[in-house]
């Protein structure tokens, strides 16, 4: 099939599904997964996406909102990850399946450009080797490891664990006060599919600036990758959280 052939039966495909959608109409978190699986239609099996409009503005540093919380499900997908890190924490993450591990001559090497970093969806570190990594910044920009990402720890072999079993999500506010991030795949059962929500739900909650006024869970929407958004709640949403 040609490509604007492709382009043509997937965007009728797109209408279609989404003429069964009220736009206006805010579900609840339940009712919004379930309704999720049903509007899959692709060949493949689809991740289903998450965004929440937050309350913040993220040109003030001190409404920034970053960090990484595990998913009981995972997003079923694993990720390449690359390391830095030496000795015994080198062995470790070797272990917990990091696909490329190094030192010094991993800095050096990423420097020179010998090596494909961008082939990695994420790039970890120890602290103790922050101080030569940090002056990849220029390079690997977003990518570097982060603190607050917890993508720079002392524990170095669950953190690759997790990302390896796809257990561990990054979620980072954009310029327009918005969280995407997945939360599994539609072949995933409905509570599957609620708990990772709920797990993703509680760390945005608990990562909410001190600087943040007003209402800070605005907007909510799901969507099948190939599929059109569903509205949550985000009343309904919040109560997911544990007090």
């Amino acid at each position: 099939m040609r490509k604007q052939d492709r382009q043509h039966v997937e965007g009728k495909r797109y209408k279609e599904i989404s003429a069964k959608i009220d736009k206006d109409q805010l579900l609840s978190p339940e009712d919004a997964l379930s309704k999720v699986k049903t509007l899959a239609s692709a060949k493949f099996d689809e991740t289903v996406d998450v965004a929440i409009n937050l309350g913040v503005d993220p040109r003030h540093g001190d409404q920034m909102v970053r960090g990484t919380t595990s998913l009981p499900f995972g997003t079923g997908k694993s990720r390449k990850v690359m390391v830095f890190a030496k000795g015994d924490k080198a062995k470790e993450a070797e272990e917990a399946g990091a696909d490329l591990v190094g030192a010094e001559e991993l800095v050096e090497q990423v420097q020179k450009g010998t090596v494909d970093w961008k082939q990695f969806d994420l790039i970890m570190a120890t602290p103790d080797l922050m101080g030569q990594v940090g002056k990849l910044g220029p390079i690997l920009r977003q990518k570097l490891p982060n603190p607050k990402a917890q993508t720079v720890t002392p524990n170095i072999s669950q953190a690759v664990s997790e990302v390896k079993k796809a257990a561990r999500v990054e979620y980072r506010v954009d310029k327009a006060g918005i969280v995407h991030a997945p939360i599994g795949k539609v072949s995933f059962t409905p509570d599957q599919l609620m708990d990772n929500f709920h797990a993703l739900i509680d760390a945005l909650v608990k990562a909410k600036p001190t600087a943040a006024k007003g209402r800070y869970l605005k907007k909510i929407a799901v969507s099948p990758t190939m599929g059109p958004a569903i509205h949550i709640d985000p009343l309904n949403a919040q109560k997911v959280v544990p007090k």
